[in-house]
């Protein structure tokens, strides 16, 4: 396992009873770099991306985080499930960027915001609030900090979730389809968002359907289908001369 990968997916397998959603994933991720995963709606990308913070079980297979076996403790070739307190904890260093935002309704944009650093991380509130109105500034929504969730747009809620996200200092960043609940004319502000922490230096694996996006930004385009990668590479060797069938069925339905 060397120590340049933030994640190193290794024939992970995933079911859900008789349903094989992940047939032996391979996926490496380097420190520092951007990894699109693309495909068809069903092939496994967003079911990949919820067990590298374990938010599901992987069947079969080893997943690890920047060195270390994830919600699995390894004794003699035989892996025990962590507990639910020591998963939290590898969970705490991952950031997780949802479909559906997935903010607390109840509180601010800014109260979401410091929510778990304070109560996870224990860090002191006025420190989690100086970094809060920061990050909100960052994200282009200063204006926005005594807001409620129900007061915001789908683009603003996003952005506020990514904010939430980069809180917490994560060393990887999960995003899930983040633009698609949005409106059109709201995408363009949330990819911005994602942009400036790729450009930062953050790992990233974002499932995603921006095609324009991935070119643009991802390291790595990895092409999933039916629980299986079909092929990787950098942006112009999958998305502008991608080598399988399945590849170009499915980029010729998007572009």
């Amino acid at each position: 396992m060397s120590n340049h990968l933030m994640i190193d997916a290794q024939q992970v397998c995933k079911s859900f009873g008789q349903l094989e959603v992940l047939k032996g994933i391979d996926l490496q991720v380097p420190k520092g770099s951007v990894t699109c995963l693309i495909g068809p709606s069903g092939s496994g990308k967003s079911t990949l991306l919820r067990c590298v913070n374990h938010l599901e079980k992987v069947t079969a297979g080893r997943l690890y985080v920047d060195g270390e076996l994830i919600g699995y403790r390894e004794r003699d070739g035989v892996l025990y499930e962590i507990s639910e307190k020591e998963a939290s904890r590898q969970r705490s260093d991952i950031g997780m960027v949802f479909q559906n935002f997935n903010l607390f309704p109840h509180r601010t944009a800014l109260e979401n915001i410091i929510e778990a650093p304070v109560h996870v991380k224990k860090v002191p509130e006025a420190q989690a609030r100086a970094r809060a109105e920061q990050l909100l500034a960052q994200v282009g929504l200063a204006h926005k900090a005594e807001a409620y969730p129900a007061q915001l747009s789908g683009g603003q809620q996003q952005r506020v979730a990514i904010a939430r996200a980069v809180a917490m200092d994560p060393k990887l960043m999960l995003f899930d389809e983040p633009t698609s609940a949005l409106d059109p004319e709201l995408v363009s502000e949330v990819l911005r968002v994602m942009r400036e922490l790729a450009q930062e230096g953050m790992t990233m694996l974002v499932v995603t359907h921006e095609i324009g996006f991935a070119r643009e930004v991802a390291d790595k385009v990895v092409f999933m289908d039916g629980g299986v990668v079909v092929e990787e590479g950098t942006p112009a060797q999958v998305i502008d001369n991608p080598r399988h069938e399945r590849t170009k069925a499915f980029l010729s339905s998007l572009l």
